[in-house]
């Protein structure tokens, strides 16, 4: 069953849904940490609602957002060897194994909500064997959760949470290749003031994570007709042509306004864009042109494709998108974080520039952030609501 469309954005006025003193208590993540991680020692980059991470090839711009979707599938409950396929690739070149041949990364990031800040730092040993050594969530100042690798005979951690009643924390196993944060919610009872603290920002931190939809558009996949299916746009956007028959019925104001970016971004004049099916259940989208000729999607750029596809992502939610999110948590509390990498890949100044406008004015709502690479960021110097992260190789 397909989830209910629902895009990102209020018909409201463009302004921010908090002003003054109220403070938002929506879910983001706002620093991510590469303590020693691939080309990264001691790194720590600030997040806001929209973050460039710019610099030359081999800066380390991918591996960050590597590093981030890594943590967002950890926490979403997926096992370490899904996380980071290649360990041994995240490890620093120029780290060497201890006495036992063990090496390691260590990564973390920092969570913003009602709980304030909530940060959360692990350790995990990529050889011989892959597993989480060390994990630490902290939050007002608190160590909330901490674990450690006490037996290498034993798959598991020693952890211990803060309970703040008659004991101060309580001990217990937890497996050596799971976010012990994310588990967190099945194993405290939430009896005492210090348990409730402790589930509300594991909470925090987990639909943090669990609201980032990694996406690179690929433009090769796109200009086929694809199957009917879910609707729901997958990291690569091969679907696209599923979404927008689906989308387009669905919420025509959000569809007006890709059409008004499709009229900036794309060579030719724009009416529509449709979606428009085939035989054998399959569905192919085009470009109507207002003159009665439709151009398939097969016959743009591949700039034109990745704007299209980026915009579309932006301008919706996660009801659009192939993501895991927390459907127990209202949307008030959460927000998307689109990780892209290569955000101005084939773009001329004109798509990068309105594409970077989208993503501002969707941040500034307060309801998607964006992470993105890009080699130079010059053009976007001074941008409002724009941070950028400088790397140098």
């Amino acid at each position: 069953m397909a989830v209910p469309f629902v895009f990102a954005e209020s018909p409201a006025a463009d302004v921010p849904p908090f002003s003054g003193v109220q403070p938002d208590i929506r879910s983001r993540i706002t620093e991510l940490r590469l303590s020693a991680f691939a080309g990264h020692r001691g790194a720590a980059f600030p997040l806001g609602p929209v973050t460039l991470l710019a610099g030359p090839s081999g800066a380390g711009k991918t591996t960050a957002l590597t590093a981030f979707e890594a943590l967002a599938r950890l926490g979403g409950g997926a096992p370490l060897a899904e996380a980071f396929p290649d360990p041994a690739a995240c490890v620093p070149e120029r780290a060497r194994p201890d006495a036992e041949g063990r090496r390691g990364f260590r990564i973390g990031c920092t969570a913003e909500g009602a709980e304030g800040p909530v940060r959360l730092d692990i350790a995990v040993q990529a050889e011989p064997d892959l597993r989480i050594v060390g994990e630490r969530l902290t939050a007002r100042g608190v160590v909330l959760l901490q674990t450690a690798l006490r037996d290498p005979g034993r798959r598991t951690v020693q952890a211990a949470w803060h309970t703040a009643g008659a004991a101060p924390v309580t001990r217990a196993p937890l497996p050596d290749d799971r976010l012990g944060t994310a588990l967190l919610p099945l194993r405290v009872a939430g009896k005492t003031d210090g348990q409730r603290h402790v589930l509300a920002a594991a909470e925090q931190m987990v639909v943090a994570l669990r609201s980032v939809f990694p996406c690179d558009p690929r433009p090769e996949s796109m200009r086929l007709p694809v199957p009917t299916g879910s609707g729901r746009l997958l990291p690569g956007c091969d679907n696209l042509a599923d979404v927008l028959w689906r989308t387009r019925a669905e919420c025509s104001r959000r569809h007006g306004l890709l059409v008004e970016a499709l009229r900036v971004g794309c060579a030719g004049p724009v009416a529509d864009l449709v979606a428009e099916p085939l035989a054998g259940g399959t569905v192919r989208a085009l470009l109507d042109r207002g003159d009665g000729v439709r151009t398939s999607l097969a016959r743009l750029g591949d700039g034109e494709l990745r704007y299209l596809a980026l915009t579309l992502v932006l301008l919706t939610g996660p009801g659009v998108l192939d993501m895991d999110v927390p459907g127990e948590v209202p949307d008030a509390l959460r927000t998307l974080t689109v990780l892209a990498d290569g955000f101005d890949r084939s773009l001329d100044p004109v798509q990068r520039r309105e594409l970077l406008l989208t993503a501002a004015r969707m941040g500034r709502r307060g309801h998607i952030r964006c992470v993105a690479a890009v080699h130079d960021a010059s053009w976007a110097a001074g941008a409002p609501g724009v941070t950028v992260v400088h790397l140098n190789a």
